[in-house]
């Protein structure tokens, strides 16, 4: 099947999804709303299990396909980090997936796919690396860190010694702050104002 197709099929399913709990969502619903058979809904994900891998999948990609949007989008250190809080709020209050993966709260109207890999022997490429491990919370964190940490290193520091330890340390406070205005909103200023008055007192 071709990559558009399977996206197709992933949209139709995050569409079910947005309208009805996952546990009454069909796999033949999914194919019709995509124009396919059923058996070829079957035939890419192998089961509705591997259809959730893969929705969560390319969810989790998404959020930070976005992350690093953000990392590149101003030449400033602290606009970047900024930015990136910014998106990670946004990304969570707009898909639910994004904020379940991030805060491992998964309601009963969501599928909620074993993080650790699960055996699989599909010959689609996407759909086998659906099956392996998904991020846990702590890794997006970690994930969302270190790549920050690359980008600011390679924008004028060395990454290493102390001014590396140091930026580690910057960039996982607001990686950490983000989150928390998922779990609880920020008032007035929003997650901008937050994170600029963290980072005025941290090097970065």
């Amino acid at each position: 099947m071709m990559p558009a197709a399977r996206e197709s099929l992933l949209d139709a399913a995050y569409a079910a999804l947005a309208r009805r709990p996952w546990a009454t969502v069909r796999m033949v619903d999914v194919a019709a709303a995509a124009g396919v058979s059923r058996q070829t809904l079957y035939n890419e994900f192998g089961s509705k299990e591997g259809l959730a891998r893969a929705l969560v999948r390319r969810e989790a990609d998404g959020y930070l396909a976005g992350v690093e949007r953000a990392l590149g989008s101003h030449s400033e250190a602290r606009e970047r980090l900024t930015a990136t809080a910014e998106w990670m709020a946004l990304a969570a209050r707009e898909n639910v997936l994004v904020r379940a993966m991030l805060t491992g709260c998964w309601s009963e109207r969501l599928p909620a796919p074993a993080l650790s890999a699960v055996p699989s022997s599909s010959p689609v490429p996407a759909q086998r690396r659906a099956d392996g491990p998904l991020p846990s919370p702590g890794d997006f964190v970690q994930i969302v860190r270190d790549r920050a940490v690359a980008v600011l290193a390679g924008a004028g520091r060395d990454g290493s010694g102390r001014d590396g330890g140091e930026l580690a340390r910057s960039c996982e406070l607001v990686v950490r702050l983000a989150l928390s205005c998922v779990a609880a909103p920020p008032g007035e200023g929003g997650v901008a104002e937050l994170v600029r008055g963290v980072l005025h007192r941290q090097p970065v």
